[in-house]
């Protein structure tokens, strides 16, 4: 019985599967985020099906806001049966606190832009307006 071998697919192919640039997937193996792909006699990379996957839980991830240490570090747990999941969970908190106090400290800067614009009138003398005397720091009205 003959078993099926999935053909290796080029570095262009790899991209628009994935939905990124051939430039990225060259990054991500320097960063080795995804192994080295065999070469062809030709010199061209040729790279099995399966790093598509990759490259796209490489993108969300990435997505989620996990720096690529991370993503390296998701990616080593999604084989590790005993600790994987947990430890994937864990590192799926700390990111969800981390864009928690991020939009808190986003929703602070919202409050005094706000404050600032409608405290400035929008017209008159420059060294008056409210909005350039807080970036000087002085204190606004």
């Amino acid at each position: 019985m003959n078993a099926h071998i999935a053909p290796h697919i080029t570095i262009g192919a790899v991209a628009r599967r994935a939905g990124v640039g051939i430039d990225t997937i060259r990054y991500y193996e320097r960063e080795g985020l995804l192994p080295e792909p065999q070469r062809r006699a030709s010199g061209y990379r040729d790279y099995a099906p399966d790093v598509v996957e990759r490259l796209r839980f490489i993108r969300r991830a990435k997505d989620l806001g996990f720096t690529l240490e991370e993503i390296r570090e998701l990616l080593a747990l999604s084989t590790d049966r005993e600790r994987g999941v947990k430890t994937v969970k864990q590192r799926a908190e700390a990111r969800l606190g981390e864009v928690e106090q991020r939009i808190h400290e986003l929703q602070r800067m919202k409050r005094g832009l706000k404050q600032l614009i409608e405290a400035c009138p929008g017209h008159g003398a420059l060294e008056h307006c409210p909005i350039l005397r807080a970036l000087g720091g002085e204190e606004t009205p």
